[in-house]
Parts: structure tokens; C-alpha cells; sequence
């Protein structure tokens, strides 16, 4: 039998609420109930160890829990999460966007088999991690998160992937740059990753990929402003990749989506395969 929470989605509630509720644990990104026979599953975008996204509205591809190593089915609550329902545990999806305030999604299925990819762990190492699509599920699936959130967390990501070192800002491109053995190649509906747009603004080095000209004005940083543009957008099926995105002034991103002329895609395709060239620290070459 389901545990009945009262709870609807988008309502907001604390850690030691949250505990007290589901009679589970105060720490860890899933914790497990006996109790009330429940899976809480947490994606806490306040922290970057685990890029969580969202596939649509109501489906995110969520990362299993280890923080170091290859990551293992059969370990903790990943292997929980895998047997439901069958185990008869049910799953609960929780978000949080402000720190210490835990936003209610609702109940959760797979909707498909996890799937692997290569993410580096807390220490920067390229390991292997399980990667489960969790569904939304009920009457909490037509939620839809306030865009205030989701601009504070664009914005936080953005501040984080601004402040990494170039060695750091590569590897993690490196790795969200593999496909998946799903094939998961992008995150959709056009949330874009922030390590992406910061690595190609750097390979730009202020000067606009499709005119040659240096940035038209500079940021309040006094940086040179230049804007992502993915050669083929997004919402067409395009990866959120180095090899699908360049670095723009506004008069040229705004003519792409205007006009979006052929000579122009193929300047920016050459120009996006520079990008996917980068020196290593041993002085070797790496392909994105």
C-alpha cells in the first residue's frame, strides 16, 4: 500500500521534516524506509558532484549513488531503486533549488532500464555511473517548477562553471561529451549545460565564430559578451555539445536564427571541430 504523505507537488518542506514524514534518514541523496516502505530520491542542483537533468517536464535522468569509483547496481539504494516496484518500495522524487528546502515532485516510476555514462567522481576521475529515468507519475506529472527556480539554478550554474580552471572546465565537457550506451547524448527541452557554454566562450577568446570581429561590448565583468548558439538547436535533436555549439556576437546568433544560411552552418561546423581540439597537460592532444 502507498504511504500517503499529503503532500502535492510543488510544496516545499524542510530536512527534519522531510525525515520525520518519511521516517528516513537526514543525509544522502536516496534514503530508504523501512518504515514507510519508501524511497525519498533527492536531486539537490545546489551541488554539482551529480548533473541531474531533466528530459522533459516530468521524466529527469537521475545519478545513482557513489561518489567515487565506478558505480555499481547492486550497491545501497541504487539496487533498492532498480527492483521497484517488485520489492513493493515506493519512490519519491524531491528537488531542491535553494538550500535546506526540499521541493516535492511527487511519486516517481522507471520508465525505462538505467543506463550508463562517463562522469568524473568528486575527485575529477572519469568513472562509469548508472544514469536511472525516473517519470513522474499521477496527477504531480503536469507540475511544472516555477521559473524563478529555474533561472537561480541557470544562474548558479553559470557563476560555478565560470570560477573552474581550464583543466577542470575540460575534463568535465570531456565527459558530459559521451554518449551514454543509451545513446543519451544531450540534455533536452533546452536547459543547457553550463560547462559547455563557459568552454566554448573561452575557445572564442572574445572574437565572434561567425563575423571574426572582437565581442561588440563587455559584460559588467569587463568581459567580452558573447552568446551560445548551437548549430543545431536543441529542440531539433541537437547535442549540447562542443561539437554542436559556438560562440556568438548577438548580431550573428540573432541573423543564425533568422536567416540560419547554409554557408553559415558550414563556417560554424568548421569552427565548432576547432573547438573539439584542446591541448592536455602532458602536452597530447584530446578529441571531445
Amino acid at each position: 500500500m502507498t504511504f500517503q504523505n499529503g503532500l502535492k507537488a510543488g510544496d516545499t518542506i524542510t530536512n527534519a521534516a522531510l525525515a520525520r514524514m518519511f521516517k528516513c534518514a537526514t543525509q544522502g541523496g536516496m534514503r530508504r524506509s523501512h518504515r514507510t516502505n519508501s524511497l525519498v530520491i533527492i536531486s539537490d542542483h545546489t551541488k554539482h558532484i551529480h548533473q541531474d537533468r531533466w528530459v522533459s517536464s516530468n521524466l529527469i535522468h537521475y545519478t545513482g549513488m557513489g561518489l567515487k569509483g565506478d558505480q555499481s547496481l547492486d550497491y545501497l539504494q541504487n539496487k533498492t531503486l532498480l527492483e521497484t516496484p517488485a520489492n513493493g518500495v515506493t519512490p519519491y522524487l524531491f528537488e531542491v533549488y535553494h538550500p535546506r528546502q526540499y521541493l516535492f515532485r511527487g511519486l516517481v516510476k522507471l520508465s525505462g532500464p538505467p543506463f550508463k555514462e562517463c562522469r568524473p567522481d568528486v575527485d575529477g576521475k572519469p568513472r562509469s555511473v548508472w544514469i536511472f529515468p525516473l517519470q513522474v507519475v499521477g496527477d504531480d506529472a503536469s507540475f511544472v517548477v516555477p521559473e524563478n527556480l529555474v533561472v537561480r539554478k541557470q544562474d548558479r550554474d553559470r557563476r560555478w562553471a565560470q570560477h573552474l580552471s581550464d583543466q577542470d572546465l575540460f575534463s568535465l565537457v570531456v565527459h558530459s561529451s559521451r554518449k551514454s550506451e543509451a545513446g543519451h547524448a544531450h540534455p533536452v527541452d533546452g536547459e543547457q549545460n553550463a560547462c559547455v557554454a563557459e568552454f566554448a566562450k573561452r575557445r572564442a577568446n572574445g572574437v565572434c565564430q561567425l563575423c571574426d570581429r572582437a565581442a561588440p561590448f563587455c559584460n559588467k565583468l569587463n568581459e567580452p559578451y558573447l552568446e551560445l548558439h548551437h548549430i543545431r538547436a536543441l529542440a531539433q535533436g541537437g547535442a549540447d555539445m562542443i561539437a554542436n555549439t559556438v560562440a556568438l556576437c548577438p548580431n550573428c546568433h540573432k541573423k543564425m536564427h533568422i536567416l540560419n544560411l547554409r554557408e553559415d552552418r558550414k563556417k560554424l561546423k568548421r569552427e565548432a571541430l576547432k573547438n573539439c581540439c584542446q591541448l592536455t597537460i602532458d602536452g597530447g592532444i584530446t578529441y571531445i
